[in-house]
């Protein structure tokens, strides 16, 4: 039997051909060591222990068991079982989150499925994706923000209706077909798809959606949405306008700018004959105009001539960044929901799809993203002063977020005096009274590190300030 790790190796080098289609998938599900793979992938997980609706959990797995389901395989004899759906109460929300769990012998065939499809469509998936990836998370999405949507005028946030729940089968498998040529390995993901799920012990068939729970649901989730991707990838090639990485200059802008260096070109040249106190006053007259140049926009307010477009998708969660006109971005949503209508079934929610200004706060990943609209300077590595932050992104912490946090500590109490204001209490936790200084002490540092450094592989790129009472620590 082949190495598996080579198998996949070479199905990656395959997939950078846009043209080529993949045939003969199926048979790699014979291989045991496959198997043996997956297992290794997904047995140290917690969650992989829980029993699906026959009662089996994955411990115990033997190659007895794995020849049981390769002979299913092979006389295509083999039907998943419907998952067992449970809900799990969501963080700090009266809502619940469904769940499917599916039995031990699907989850195993389900990673190697998995591996087979990240192999096939991983090296062609876009750079602004970043959900359910090897070598990419939240901390990479972040990251993409910080350092894309500088000088962004608008903001546009993405959220579609029940996204997982509504995704169309047939037109993932549509998608799937222009990749893959084997209709053994398509049928068995559609099997995956239709296999229903258990609940009170009623059986319910599955229209729409991927697997919920299944370790092949995210990259089907993601292959999916690539749609989207491409799309807007092509739209943005349409959309950007004007070369360089700036709008034009305004004519206020640069009529004090030639003002200014024909002022100091004209001092340089008299200052051998000037006294000290006309070398004072010149000196004066020239900082006076560096302060109006630095107080005055350096581009014009709409340029016509100049729109930019970026985006940014974390699974079903995505944002777009438009250096444009409101008119643009209405626009640019109008477009979008017509796309996810007309190509992929899905329906764009008007309510929750929000476009801000980006002087004010966008929500994504649980972040409150703003353009800075600073006037401070910092020296460049020439020595001159520029307005370093004016237009960069700043991610705070929103409010509510550490308030429940604190909450969960049960850190402080609120309590209302005679004016009927809030006042704000520390409380004693009466559990750490009989514990040691070196305890508590580490047990608040903790607790302070978790909420102010989270995410701390980011934490450089996260802007919290003390100015305003809504994001203080």
């Amino acid at each position: 039997m082949r190495n598996p790790v080579i198998i996949l190796k070479n199905l990656s080098e395959k997939s950078c051909n846009g043209t080529y289609k993949f045939q003969r998938l199926y048979r790699n599900l014979y291989n045991a060591e496959f198997y043996l793979l997956a297992y290794r992938n997904i047995c140290a997980s917690e969650g992989n222990m829980t029993a699906g609706v026959d009662g089996k959990t994955i411990d115990g797995m033997s190659m007895g068991r794995i020849r049981e389901i390769i002979t299913s395989l092979q006389d295509h004899s083999y039907q998943p079982n419907p998952a067992r759906r449970v809900y799990i109460e969501k963080k700090n929300s009266t809502k619940k989150r469904l769940l499917g769990i599916p039995s031990a012998n699907d989850k195993l065939i389900q990673e190697v499925v998995r591996m087979i499809l990240e192999s096939i469509y991983e090296p062609n998936f876009s750079e602004n994706s970043h959900g359910f990836r090897p070598k990419r998370s939240c901390h990479t999405a972040l990251r993409q923000i910080n350092r894309c949507f500088t000088g962004t005028k608008w903001f546009i946030e993405g959220d579609i209706k029940a996204c997982f729940e509504s995704f169309d089968h047939h037109v993932l498998i549509n998608i799937l077909r222009k990749r893959i040529s084997d209709e053994y390995f398509i049928v068995l993901i559609w099997k995956f798809l239709k296999a229903g799920y258990m609940e009170q012990w009623e059986y319910h068939a599955t229209y729409s959606g991927t697997p919920q729970g299944s370790g092949a649901s995210p990259i089907l989730a993601n292959i999916y949405l690539n749609e989207l991707d491409k799309y807007i990838q092509e739209y943005k090639a349409e959309f950007d306008l004007g070369k360089g990485s700036g709008r034009k200059t305004s004519k206020e802008y640069g009529r004090i700018s030639i003002q200014y260096h024909r002022a100091k070109h004209r001092y340089a040249e008299i200052r051998p004959t000037l006294t000290d106190e006309e070398r004072v006053q010149a000196v004066k007259e020239l900082k006076a105009m560096q302060k109006k140049i630095r107080s005055t926009p350096r581009g014009v307010a709409i340029d016509p001539s100049f729109k930019r477009l970026v985006y940014c998708r974390y699974a079903d969660d995505w944002l777009i960044g438009v250096n444009g006109s409101k008119r643009d971005a209405e626009r640019i949503k109008t477009d979008i929901k017509r796309f996810l209508n007309d190509k992929l079934n899905l329906e764009l929610s008007d309510t929750k799809t929000k476009i801000t200004h980006s002087s004010g706060f966008a929500r994504f990943l649980s972040y409150d993203v703003t353009v800075v609209r600073s006037q401070e300077v910092k020296r460049n590595k020439n020595g001159d002063l520029n307005r370093a932050y004016n237009g960069n992104i700043k991610l705070y912490v929103p409010k509510e977020k550490w308030i429940e946090k604190l909450r969960e500590y049960s850190a402080f109490k609120i309590i209302k005096d005679e004016h009927n204001k809030e006042k704000w209490k520390p409380v004693h936790r009466g559990k750490l009274m009989n514990a040691r200084d070196v305890d508590i002490i580490s047990k608040y540092n903790s607790e302070i590190r978790a909420l102010y450094n989270y995410p701390e592989s980011v934490k450089k790129i996260i802007n919290f300030t003390s100015k305003s009472p809504d994001y203080m620590l």
